[in-house]
């Protein structure tokens, strides 16, 4: 519950004091980072908030890695946009107006206490055009930089080295997230033989394939299109060891990113 986690962590905006905040963001090169997530259906082996959960333990994990950035992370936005998950129940999703103007409210919110740069970090696919949106859309209304990206598209290459499955196989609930999920919260995914799910079929070659692989082409397909579970790729080859070493790459690249930012805006 978050009455017993909240604060636990240094650099967590919700646990510090008003003057803590303030105290960060007057820091030279300082980084407000905003998880942006999703509750939205899993298929039958993964919960929910499965896109919340593992876009702010990314951040988490990069932000371990910091050496002498001032940063503060967010609460993460926990509801994104997500109407082609919809038919599947489970799912809560806001309309993207008013996605858009929430993370435009909290980012010049967040600003007004000082941050140099603000990084919105997207755990979610149908959220992707839409943070590109805001970068924008905040960033010619303020000083601070401002900057976008989805976390499992930061470090592709190193994690198609990572995979045990086809192209296909790490789409929606399947070994990516569920991988990532039996590292972090295996309490949480359902048994294997729940686990089920089928590789991405999209009929245009140039569409999204992949988590990896998001395509040139947009296309609008609700889930039940894809699959008859909710769940798209191969969960059942997923393992905590994977998990562990998928978090390790994208803290690792993610951190980076932070220390880029920090520095350029110093």
């Amino acid at each position: 519950m978050l009455y017993d986690t909240i604060g636990r962590k240094q650099s967590e905006w919700a646990g510090m004091t008003a003057s803590q905040i303030r105290r960060v963001g007057e820091q030279s090169g300082s980084v407000l980072v905003i998880p942006v997530g999703s509750v939205e259906q899993h298929g039958d082996h993964l919960p929910v908030v499965t896109d919340t959960l593992l876009v702010e333990a990314m951040v988490d994990t990069a932000i371990e890695r910091l050496d002498d950035v001032p940063v503060v992370m967010t609460p993460p936005v926990w509801s994104g946009f997500s109407p082609h998950h919809l038919s599947f129940g489970g799912t809560l999703s806001l309309e993207f107006a008013h996605l858009r103007a929430t993370l435009e409210d909290i980012a010049h919110a967040g600003i007004q206490n000082g941050f140099d740069a603000v990084l919105f970090v997207n755990g979610h696919g149908g959220n992707s055009p839409l943070i590109d949106a805001v970068v924008s859309t905040v960033g010619v209304d303020t000083d601070a930089e401002v900057l976008g990206t989805t976390y499992f598209h930061l470090a592709s290459e190193r994690i198609e080295e990572l995979r045990t499955t086809e192209t296909g196989g790490m789409a929606h609930g399947g070994e990516f997230e569920t991988s990532l999920m039996l590292a972090l919260r295996p309490d949480l995914v359902g048994d294997p033989e729940v686990r089920d799910g089928m590789p991405l079929d999209e009929h245009y070659r140039w569409g999204g394939q992949d988590l990896l692989d998001g395509g040139t082409v947009a296309v609008y397909r609700s889930f039940d299109e894809y699959s008859t579970s909710g769940a798209i790729g191969t969960p059942k080859q997923a393992s905590a060891e994977t998990g562990e070493r998928i978090r390790s790459v994208i803290g690792e690249e993610l951190a980076a990113l932070m220390t880029a930012i920090h520095e350029h805006n110093a």
